[in-house]
């Protein structure tokens, strides 16, 4: 379900109604004659409606986490909040960038719009940035040549699953965050998709090198074992962000993750 469209559509619906009430309608009715019900509806929800699609499009938009593809970082039934404007103004609906401001950065949680499918929303951690070699061998991470500092921590309890997962602290570009690993997983990527610029990675037994082209990001999940990522289905396009992930606003089932984002 497209959100964004529906909401547009409504806007456009109840301020036509607005407008025309304001400048024509209201004019040839009685004075003490009352509102059709369409348009005492309609001249209502209009400056509702307006708020929450200018809030949502240009400011912040909430967002669930479904899966646990960001664990330990995000839990499932996590809603977040995605700020809209970090990464730049775009028009909403057609998601067209009109005014630039920063640029996605390695260690940033972003949102996307799933390649293989753009009607559905993703969220992972960039990994690689535009022009990057990011390199995912035997489950460690270099860019550009240069192992990410890594360092080995108690290992992580699955509360749900109660199994134990391999935890390490990751550092890259001023940004540190946890990261999973299994052992029972194995290090090669299976059944990668065939996906735009695919020439530019290198799969083995070991996992995956690719160059990022020119207006893609290298994404991936903190849970590493656990992901479907550009690991499998490649870059994420320039056009396809949706914004930058910061806030854990609600967790009905853990109300303590509140204000949290770790």
């Amino acid at each position: 379900m497209n959100f964004a469209l529906i909401l547009f559509c409504l806007l456009i619906a109840s301020g036509a109604i607005w407008v025309a009430d304001a400048c024509f309608l209201k004019k040839n009715r009685a004075a003490d004659a009352k509102d059709p019900w369409w348009v005492e509806y309609g001249s209502s929800f209009f400056p509702v409606i307006l708020f929450v699609f200018v809030l949502r499009s240009f400011i912040v938009e909430p967002f669930k986490i479904p899966s646990g593809s960001m664990i330990p970082t995000l839990q499932v039934g996590d809603f977040i909040l995605v700020n809209k404007f970090t990464y730049g103004i775009r028009l909403p609906v057609i998601n067209k960038k009109i005014i630039d401001i920063n640029h996605p950065k390695r260690g940033d949680v972003m949102v996307f719009r799933y390649p293989e499918d753009p009607s559905v929303d993703y969220i992972k951690r960039v990994v690689g940035v535009p022009g990057d070699k990011v390199a995912y061998q035997n489950k460690r991470l270099t860019i550009n040549g240069q192992a990410v500092e890594t360092q080995r921590i108690e290992d992580y309890l699955h509360p749900e699953r109660l199994y134990y997962s391999k935890q390490f602290v990751e550092k890259d570009s001023g940004i540190t965050h946890r990261v999973l690993n299994d052992d029972d997983a194995p290090a090669f990527i299976p059944d990668p998709a065939s996906f735009p610029n695919r020439e530019d990675c290198f799969y083995n037994n070991s996992g995956v090198i690719c160059t990022v082209p020119a207006g893609h990001y290298f994404m991936m999940g903190d849970n590493r074992d656990n992901s479907r990522d550009s690991r499998y289905w490649g870059f994420v396009p320039e056009e396809n962000i949706v914004g930058k992930a910061f806030f854990v606003w609600l967790n009905f089932g853990d109300l303590k993750r509140i204000g949290s984002f770790e």
